[in-house]
């Protein structure tokens, strides 16, 4: 199968992009830092653009579209580090929601009236909930304790599991980005930084992480969409590769900045920090490399040729 965006997603996602970059820069990320991490003028962009509705059946206001449109904007939330629970509303309660059969709700999360985030037994926080506050390596995220009657049900950890890794290509993206555009600026030995190989090499490896694990997330988002039998092994695999994505691109921004990497100057810190929170929700590496060897050793999950080709 082809695991590219079509070119109308393509499209979606950088119109998408364009509106994020224009309403949520670095100074956006310092102001809300600053203050209580959320601007309602942010929220209302989002819901005008009919993001909260994205996945909202269109007899109920939405815009009916798929898993794979909501990872591709998934990405671009990351990329920009988007502090509005965009995500957990309408790209993981939703869908989930209204496979439960749930739709009271979904005419006004698509309004922009609602916001959900659905807690799960493997997480012991809710974002943007209602309860005793918890604090975060990410100071745009808002968590509270999950309560005690959290649902299992694994289509929930696979939709939460899915965007996270979307999610984490674009932070991904944003830290290459950042990272590269200082090894130009930045001189050693009377030359720009990223003139030296090893530099370039440890920008080149990055990239290349990046690029490999996005065709996966497209298509785990696709085999979720379509309820496949191998859709929590394509997930998990989502999850796996772009988290190390993300992680090694992390650690060689902070290098390609030096020591001021680590400090809270450089806007590059807010990207690390949403790495490092979303990489172990919605199940950490154990977790997910247990489901992947279930799938392959433990023979939960029919392989070989006739039917990853059928």
């Amino acid at each position: 199968m082809d695991c590219n965006l079509s070119v109308d997603q393509q499209l979606l996602a950088e119109s998408v992009r364009d509106f994020l970059v224009d309403t949520h820069g670095p100074e956006m990320l310092r102001k809300l830092d600053a203050g209580d991490a959320r601007d309602p003028a942010i929220w209302d962009g989002l819901v005008g653009m009919g993001l909260t509705g994205l996945l909202v059946p269109e007899e109920q206001g939405g815009l009916g579209m798929g898993l794979v449109e909501a990872a591709a904007i998934a990405r671009e939330c990351g990329r920009i580090c988007l502090a509005e629970p965009l995500v957990d509303t309408a790209f993981v309660a939703v869908p989930w929601l209204a496979a439960k059969g749930e739709t009271d709700e979904l005419a006004r999360i698509a309004a922009g009236e609602r916001r959900v985030s659905l807690p799960h037994s493997i997480n012991p926080w809710v974002a943007d909930g209602d309860g005793e506050a918890l604090e975060s390596v990410d100071p745009l995220r808002r968590l509270v304790t999950a309560p005690a009657d959290a649902t299992d049900d694994p289509l929930l950890l696979d939709l939460a599991a899915l965007m996270s890794a979307a999610q984490m290509i674009g932070l991904a993206e944003a830290m290459l980005d950042q990272a590269t555009e200082y090894a130009k600026v930045r001189r050693q030995f009377g030359q720009p930084i990223g003139g030296f190989q090893a530099v370039k090499h440890q920008l080149a490896d990055c990239a290349v992480a990046i690029e490999f694990a996005m065709p996966v997330v497209w298509r785990a988002a696709e085999a979720l969409h379509n309820r496949r039998a191998s859709a929590s092994v394509h997930v998990s695999h989502a999850k796996l590769a772009a988290t190390d994505a993300a992680i090694a691109t992390a650690e060689t921004a902070i290098q390609v900045h030096g020591a001021m990497g680590y400090t809270y100057e450089v806007d590059l810190h807010f990207w690390m920090k949403r790495v490092w929170a979303l990489s172990g929700a919605w199940g950490d590496r154990a977790f997910h490399y247990r489901r992947i060897e279930d799938a392959v050793v433990g023979g939960t999950l029919p392989i070989g040729p006739e039917h990853s080709f059928a």
